[in-house]
């Protein structure tokens, strides 16, 4: 909706900060670089220039706002990155970008936890997946939502997708931008080359609908999805999701109240249990040694 203006580029899932910013963070990253080693040095070059790490942090700032303007194009005032990941380094993006405009978009957590299932799991238990984003990346997105303060801009989901709340109008507003109502109806127009990016709702959707903000009623009907959510929303707990715009006990009265269905349980029960193995093990990194050794490659330590 935001790139139907003329004056706003995007592109589907840039995902261009994460590297730049990760070189200062020492843990989080396998390579066969040697991740923590590259941190080192980076923090000794770092001590040696004049502005210390500043100077450092000024230069991705640069770098960035000159490939956003480049993607964007020079009639554009704004570039929208919208990348899922950012949310670990949302308070460095914060501070990065002292002119930025930072839009938060706050969805219930119950209806996170059921697009999750059913737009990569196929309707299968798969959050031991994305518990690093439910956790870590919630937790990191309340604390650059307060850190921004009145430089930041909060909505719900639930009034995006609800033409009369006037929470397009709020943002474009708060952007400085001149607002119409065929914003809100014309998104499905807009071309996002590449595949980087989450297609649902422009393939389900050519006009906004509120059907979404239902769908997760059907989805979290298993005791054991009930019962691990009532466990993550108490984590989020009252103040957390106050920041967001939600209430724990009407979120818990709302999840008690959907009628329990047992058709998945089996298969919930299995993949609950196997959950910790797969964090702890992380079998993909296996598949790709494996697949980089049937090709013929030479195989290295990741550190």
């Amino acid at each position: 909706m935001l790139a139907t203006h003329p004056e706003v580029g995007t592109a589907g899932e840039p995902w261009l900060l994460l590297p730049f910013l990760y070189t200062r963070r020492r843990r989080g990253v396998y390579a066969e670089y040697a991740h923590r080693t590259v941190y080192r040095g980076i923090e000794e070059f770092c001590d040696g220039l004049p502005g210390g790490t500043s100077d450092y942090m000024r230069e991705i700032r640069e770098m960035a706002l000159h490939l956003y303007r480049a993607r964007a194009g020079e009639s554009a005032r704004f570039f929208v990155d919208k990348t899922p990941r950012y949310h670990v380094i949302a308070s460095e993006i914060v501070k990065l970008f002292p002119d930025g405009r930072f839009i938060f978009l706050w969805r219930s957590p119950l209806a996170v936890i059921s697009s999750l299932i059913e737009t990569w799991g196929k309707g299968r238990w798969n959050i031991y997946h994305y518990e690093f984003d439910l956790y870590d990346g919630l937790s990191s997105l309340i604390e650059a939502r307060e850190l921004a303060g009145t430089h930041g801009c909060s909505l719900q989901f639930r009034d995006v997708v609800d033409k009369t709340s006037g929470a397009m109008a709020r943002v474009f507003r708060y952007l400085g931008l001149e607002f119409d109502a065929d914003r809100t109806s014309g998104f499905a127009g807009v071309q996002l080359p590449g595949g980087m990016w989450d297609p649902t709702g422009t393939r389900l959707y050519q006009e906004l609908s509120q059907a979404p903000r239902e769908r997760w009623k059907t989805t979290l009907a298993s005791p054991l999805r009930k019962w691990w959510c009532r466990r993550y929303l108490r984590w989020i707990g009252k103040d957390r999701l106050a920041v967001m715009g939600y209430d724990l006990d009407q979120l818990l009265s709302d999840l008690a109240a959907i009628p329990t269905r047992y058709r998945t349980l089996f298969s919930d029960m299995f993949r609950m249990l196997l959950g910790p193995a797969i964090r702890t093990f992380e079998p993909w990194i296996m598949r790709d040694k494996f697949s980089r050794l049937t090709q013929g490659e030479r195989l290295y330590l990741m550190r």
